[in-house]
């Protein structure tokens, strides 16, 4: 992992959770249980502090940073799609940050709202509870459905598996130049998706 002190901060790293060796995370950061954060993400607790909450996931190239003096804070089951940068601000319990997204300062999420992907939420936006907000600049369209959230719960929850999948499993190899005749099947890759689907 690339752990790094800052002006005597630590980061605080929860046993469950997983730190991708490529991802960065630098500074006051406190990360909670059962927390996956992918490879590229740089989550950097340098101006403020970074509050990433139980069940979480900040997937590969996105990026967590503050306005001076500020917390930015990613509540229990926040799930942040691949390159996304979340400059600040809250983002509420069981929300979804969709893939590229833009948060900028001061921004409150509520709770089990939907981003879309390439969306620029501009600073200080509020954003109310079950809010499905696309576009640039963010608009709210409408509220997000039963069925919307219960898709989104059930996306995080390969996330929240993932971290004890990678602590045994995920190892640096050199590739092989053939397929192998014993290569598992596909079908174990799916064993996860299959337990949450119910």
């Amino acid at each position: 992992m690339s752990i790094y002190a800052f002006n005597g901060f630590i980061p605080v790293v929860k046993p469950s959770s997983f730190v991708h060796p490529k991802a960065s995370v630098t500074g006051n950061v406190i990360i909670g249980e059962n927390v996956y954060i992918g490879p590229g993400a740089a989550i950097r607790g340098d101006w403020g502090q970074i509050i990433i909450e139980d069940g979480c996931n900040v997937q590969e190239n996105c990026t967590i940073h503050m306005f001076p003096g500020t917390t930015t804070i990613l509540k229990k089951c926040a799930h942040i799609g691949h390159g996304a940068i979340i400059h600040g601000g809250i983002i509420g319990e069981n929300c979804l940050i969709g893939m590229n997204s833009v948060i900028m300062d001061d921004v409150v999420i509520e709770k089990e709202s939907i981003i879309g992907a390439l969306c620029f939420v501009p600073a200080k936006m509020k954003i109310p509870t079950r809010s499905l907000v696309v576009g640039n600049p963010a608009k709210i369209i409408k509220q997000v459905s039963d069925e919307m959230i219960a898709w989104k719960t059930k996306g995080t929850a390969l996330y929240q598996e993932l971290p004890r999948e990678c602590q045994e499993t995920l190892i640096e190899v050199e590739p092989l130049t053939e397929i192998e005749a014993n290569r598992p099947s596909q079908a174990k890759m799916y064993e996860t998706w299959e337990k949450v689907k119910k």
